[in-house]
């Protein structure tokens, strides 16, 4: 959560007062992320500290916004684990900070698990699957900004940089993906708003009686309209895969699979694409990351990720999809 845009206090802290959410006691600059500019907010209301998270929008703008604000607030009030927008006395979710968009939401309780076991991966998977059926009753609609379009349009400002096997890689597995999407089966996927970016560190866990429970998802400014099976492919992607290795965790994705599917049963088309949707998520996020990492732009305490470990995904995804042991955790 990189700081491209810094304000000042007094700026925060009239924001927060025309909020109504009391008088600002603290603002932090946030790092670990490369899109927005963050801050942790702390202010004091009848007696108490309450936290939050003011984002500056970097990218998206005052008129997209309010798809995800409003998608967060649609989640909140049906019982979904997410942070909820505040909002001003005239009901508005956005506002202007520095000429660029801004949010207020509230900061979930717990830390971010980064060695996330089966214990974590059937809370995600189960709240997953209920947050993909509480979305489906929302009203607005906007897709999914990275998906196979943006792969598209992104994979030649990136492959200049590339060896021969990297392009080659990328250039099949482009080819591939245009292929799937072209299919009836991936026609027939069920859709719905996602979150996209469901990555350990966008999810909170509290410790209770010794034991984690979920607390939270959250960032959504990667939320679109696409296949509810993208969505948890991106998951099995990162929960369901040894950090060094980038290789298939088998009893994580156990764990995941079962609490999503005992909620929300992955229907015939979504079984047979699995396979193809891991490879397609894999080669987002590399896609993604490659162009953070040689295309990067100027920011306070910005921490890129490293590119290569989604490549190690990728090939290894292309490696099992003939025979992927992930369908194994839900027949």
């Amino acid at each position: 959560m990189a700081v491209y845009t810094e304000v000042a206090f007094e700026e925060v802290r009239a924001l927060m007062q025309q909020l109504q959410l009391g008088e600002l006691q603290s603002l932090e600059g946030c790092a670990g992320g490369i899109e927005n500019t963050n801050y942790f907010v702390t202010t004091q209301k009848d007696s108490q500290a309450h936290d939050y998270v003011l984002t500056l929008f970097e990218r998206l703008t005052f008129e997209q916004l309010p798809f995800y604000l409003q998608l967060m607030k649609h989640l909140a009030q049906r019982g979904i684990l997410v942070p909820e927008p505040h909002a001003n006395s005239r009901g508005e979710l956005v506002f202007d900070m520095k000429g660029k968009p801004a949010a207020v939401v509230n900061k979930l309780r717990g830390q971010k698990e980064l060695a996330p076991g089966p214990v974590h991966c059937a809370q995600v998977g189960d709240m997953l699957a209920k947050m993909h059926l509480a979305g489906n009753s929302f009203a607005l609609s906007q897709p999914n900004l990275r998906g196979l379009t943006w792969c598209n349009d992104t994979a030649p400002e990136v492959l200049p940089y590339l060896s021969g096997s990297q392009k080659t890689l990328i250039s099949r597995e482009l080819a591939f993906q245009n292929q799937v999407a072209a299919t009836s089966s991936y026609a027939a996927l069920p859709r719905g708003p996602i979150h996209a970016d469901l990555f350990h560190d966008n999810v909170m866990f509290e410790t209770v009686a010794g034991q984690p429970v979920l607390s939270g998802f959250f960032d959504f400014y990667f939320a679109g309209v696409d296949s509810w099976l993208f969505d948890l492919a991106v998951c099995l992607n990162d929960w369901c895969i040894d950090q060094a290795s980038g290789t298939h965790h088998a009893l994580n994705t156990h764990h995941f699979l079962t609490a999503y599917n005992a909620v929300r049963p992955l229907q015939a088309a979504e079984q047979e694409l699995l396979p193809a949707m891991l490879r397609a998520a894999a080669l987002r996020f590399w896609l993604s990351r490659l162009w953070d990492f040689y295309l990067p732009r100027q920011a306070h305490l910005l921490q890129a990720h490293d590119p290569a470990h989604f490549e190690r995904v990728l090939r290894h995804r292309v490696s099992q999809a003939l025979n992927h042991p992930d369908l194994e955790s839900i027949t």
